[in-house]
C-alpha cells in the first residue's frame, strides 16, 4: 500500500505569507489585503466573502504579475527535494489550499502529483468568483478522502502538513500530522511540530509518523 501526503500552501509551503498577500504586494493593495485578512482570521468574513473581496481587489491583474508573485515568494527550501523522494517510493503528493488555483497550480512544476484549489476565473478576469469553486477548511478533508479513494490508500497512510486554523479540520481527521511554523489551532492537534525553513526536515518527521505506526 502506498502513501498520500498532504501539504497546504500559506504559511505552510510558504513561509509567514499567503497567495493573496504575495499577488498583493506586486499588484498593489497589500494594506488592504492586510485588512481583509485580519477580518477572514476575526470570524467576520468566511472564504467566499473573501475570495470575493480579493477578486475585486485585483482588477487588472495579469498572468506576468501573478508570475513574478510566485516567483519572488518565500517558499520553503527543499519542497523539489521533498516531491522527489516522494515520488521515488511510489508514493502520492498532493497540495490542497483555499487559495487561487492560478497561482498554487504552479506548484505542480515542483513535482507535486495533484494541486486543488479554489477556482477562480484565469485573470485578467472577465467574470465573477463562482462561491461554489471557493474551498472551506471542511472540503480539505473531503479532497483527502477522495484522493485515497481514486488511488486506494488507507487513512493511516496519509501524512498532513499545514499551519493553521484552516487544516484543522484535516488534523482532526487523521493521525499522522505534522505541524509547520504553526499556531495554536493545528500546533495543538499535530502529532509532531516543526520550526523553521526547510521542507525535508518537516518530511522527515512524516516519515517517522509513518514508521512507529507499522512498527510491531
Amino acid at each position: 500500500m502506498t502513501v498520500l501526503h498532504v501539504f497546504d500552501m500559506d504559511g505552510t509551503l510558504l513561509r509567514g505569507t499567503s497567495a493573496p498577500l504575495r499577488i498583493a504586494s506586486v499588484h498593489g493593495g497589500e494594506a488592504d489585503l492586510l485588512a481583509l485578512e485580519a477580518r477572514f482570521v476575526a470570524g467576520e468574513v468566511d472564504g467566499r466573502a473573501f475570495a470575493a473581496a480579493v477578486h475585486a481587489m485585483w482588477t487588472g491583474l495579469t498572468p506576468a504579475t501573478v508570475a513574478a508573485a510566485f516567483d519572488g515568494s518565500p517558499w520553503m527550501t527543499g519542497v523539489a527535494d521533498v516531491c522527489a523522494d516522494i515520488r521515488r517510493r511510489g508514493e502520492r503528493s498532493a497540495v490542497v489550499t483555499m487559495s487561487p488555483d492560478f497561482f498554487a497550480v504552479r506548484l505542480t512544476a515542483w513535482g507535486f502529483d495533484t494541486v486543488v484549489a479554489s477556482r477562480f476565473p484565469a485573470p485578467p478576469f472577465t467574470a465573477p468568483v463562482d462561491p461554489e469553486a471557493i474551498l472551506t477548511p471542511h472540503d480539505k478533508v473531503r479532497i483527502v478522502e477522495d484522493l485515497r479513494t481514486r488511488y486506494g490508500i488507507d487513512r493511516t497512510h496519509c501524512v498532513a502538513y499545514g499551519d493553521s486554523m484552516s487544516d484543522a479540520p484535516l488534523f482532526r481527521h487523521l493521525a499522522a500530522t505534522v505541524a509547520i511554523n504553526a499556531d495554536a489551532h493545528v500546533s495543538d492537534l499535530a502529532a509532531a511540530s516543526y520550526t523553521g525553513d526547510d521542507l525535508t526536515e518537516a518530511y522527515a518527521l512524516g516519515r517517522a509518523l509513518l514508521a512507529s505506526s507499522e512498527a510491531p
